[in-house]
């Protein structure tokens, strides 16, 4: 678990303090079978190994803001909608991103430059990069070209690639839940039962997909919402062992699955558990300085 104030470990029901990063802020997680990433303070990259965190590179220029394994090797995405590669050189801008179609439209609500948000490699290879606002961009052939695969006015805010099924792109948008069962060639957006579409994050739990929804960018009347994945019903709440409404968003990389395992980290320093893909919750830790991402193993 990422925090304003350091790194957590959560092992049963055991909360340990990474003591490397104690006291850093957490940008971003990502596991990648034995090794995790974690991006610090925006400018530097930490890699760990047999349970020894050591930091591995700066970011010299744009603050980064997501980090992926994908099969182009460790992609670091940045502010101003960058990427970065990192090689046995260091880290390196994957050029290619820079000439995508349609990069000159990309942009943000209050004028600043548009960034990258997330990145999310699917089984055979493809890899998706959400750009905000900016839409998705897709790679087929490792980095070495892209193209757009979604209208930049979704405004997503999370891109993922289902685990285990290449063609299941997901998104979490100002527009709803998009939903691609072609590599990201179309799309649609299923928003039946929600109470509001804005969504900030999404997660595939087995056959149960999640999205944390609320009223708009302050998060205010925020909840998480789950329905299953290849059914036609409505997303239904997610209200065992949750309160009735979170004051702040759950945000973009604050949600993750495997198998049924189910988390989320909250702005106030919250992380509840679900071990039923979202049927019921418990509070496994609160009190930890804001949850900026989390990741699990």
């Amino acid at each position: 678990m990422g925090t304003g104030g350091g790194l957590w470990e959560l092992d049963g029901d055991q909360v340990c303090p990474v003591e490397a990063l104690t006291g850093r802020s957490l940008t971003a997680l990502a596991v990648d079978g034995a090794r995790a990433w974690a991006i610090v303070g925006g400018r530097t990259l930490w890699e760990c190994a047999d349970s020894t965190w050591t930091e591995r590179a700066t970011i010299e220029e744009s603050e980064a803001t997501c980090v992926a394994p994908t099969p182009a090797g460790l992609l670091i995405g940045t502010e101003q909608a960058h990427l970065l590669r990192l090689s046995a050189d260091g880290l390196t801008p994957v050029e290619s991103f820079e000439a995508i179609e349609g990069r000159d439209a990309w942009y943000t609500p209050w004028g600043d430059p548009a960034d990258t948000r997330s990145i999310a490699s699917a089984t055979d290879g493809t890899i998706h990069v959400n750009v905000h606002v900016g839409g998705v961009a897709r790679s087929r052939d490792g980095g070495q070209s892209w193209a757009p695969s979604l209208d930049i006015e979704s405004d997503v805010h999370q891109v993922l690639a289902h685990p285990t099924r290449a063609e299941v792109v997901l998104v979490a948008a100002a527009a709803g839940f998009g939903l691609s069962q072609d590599g990201g060639g179309s799309w649609e957006f299923v928003n039946a039962g929600l109470h509001a579409h804005y969504l900030r994050a999404v997660a595939v739990a087995g056959d149960t997909v999640l999205v944390s929804a609320s009223t708009g960018p302050r998060g205010r009347r925020s909840a998480l919402y789950r329905k299953r994945l290849d059914g036609d019903g409505p997303f239904e709440r997610c209200r065992d062992g949750l309160p009735t409404w979170f004051d702040g968003n759950i945000d973009t990389a604050c949600l993750a699955a495997a198998g049924p395992i189910v988390v989320f980290g909250t702005e106030d320093g919250r992380v509840f558990q679900s071990l039923d893909a979202g049927e019921r919750w418990r509070i496994l830790v609160k009190g930890l300085p804001p949850v900026t991402c989390v990741s699990l193993d």
